[in-house]
């Protein structure tokens, strides 16, 4: 009976990651769908997050150095 139980438990778990998952997926291709347009792409360019993305980038590296240490 324990063993059906651990079944039933770990079924629910797998479909519970499975849709966070396919949630996730969906997400990133939204976001290179509204990204890959032009329209959105100038507006970007005039808000500046280019040169955010410049700035930012040198701390990331920095980050990981020290995390690999």
């Amino acid at each position: 009976m324990e063993t059906d139980l651990t079944n039933r438990t770990d079924q629910g778990t797998d479909k519970e990651t499975l849709y966070m998952l396919g949630g996730v997926a969906l997400v990133i291709m939204g976001a290179g769908l509204v990204l890959s347009s032009p329209t959105v792409r100038r507006y970007l360019g005039q808000v500046g997050f280019g040169n955010f993305s410049s700035a930012v980038l040198p701390d990331i590296e920095r980050y990981f150095r020290l995390r690999a240490m």
